[in-house]
């Protein structure tokens, strides 16, 4: 069995994931790239967080040519070939649809960029890509263009998406996005937030 270790990796992830509710049901995927050997251990489609095992996984190119796995691939896959394409620091994608992230997709609403944390970890507001049905190719273009330098991206009416050098630090990030996400509805209850950009225009010049 090819990637053994990887495959372990994102079964906890995936796991983790689910049981700190970043997703609902058997929603989101993760998968870790082999940017040498051009190959993607992805989480297979439909299958139930808590019966997963790492032999589940799925190997495939960016073409989407299975390699390895008896079961079909995330029906995202094409998500995660177009981010994997677009930036070589990518070496992990987590797509989760947590509650708050998600609710802003809805609006297709920015996550504000309200916590250093957020600015730390994911470079600033989390923006909307364009809505596009999921597993289509526009999804992924969308994301791809959308999300730029940063690690992370809002799908309309969708969900969310984090990158990192590992699905470890894409997971990371996912987290960040739904605190900030969450911190950012319960400001928006009371009045209106300033962002850090703003913020940081009121810092002595020796800061």
């Amino acid at each position: 069995m090819r990637y053994p270790e990887l495959r372990k990796r994102v079964t906890a992830v995936a796991r983790k994931a689910y049981d700190r509710g970043l997703v609902a049901a058997t929603s989101g995927n993760y998968s870790q790239f082999d940017r040498e050997a051009g190959l993607m251990v992805i989480t297979p489609s439909g299958l139930d967080y808590g019966l997963m095992a790492p032999e589940d996984l799925v190997v495939l190119d960016l073409a989407g040519h299975v390699v390895e796995g008896d079961l079909p691939p995330s029906s995202e896959w094409r998500l995660h070939a177009h981010l994997y394409k677009m930036r070589r620091d990518i070496g992990g994608v987590a797509h989760t649809h947590s509650s708050y992230a998600t609710a802003f997709a809805t609006l297709d609403r920015p996550i504000p960029n309200l916590l250093i944390e957020l600015q730390m970890f994911c470079g600033g507001a989390v923006n909307v890509a364009p809505f596009a049905l999921p597993g289509s190719e526009e999804l992924g273009e969308g994301a791809a263009r959308t999300i730029g330098d940063r690690k992370a991206v809002l799908l309309s009416h969708h969900g969310a998406v984090a990158v990192g050098e590992s699905v470890e630090d894409a997971l990371k990030v996912a987290f960040w996005v739904e605190d900030t996400a969450r911190i950012a509805h319960l400001a928006l209850t009371i009045g209106q937030p300033r962002e850090l950009e703003e913020v940081s225009k009121d810092l002595p010049a020796e800061y």
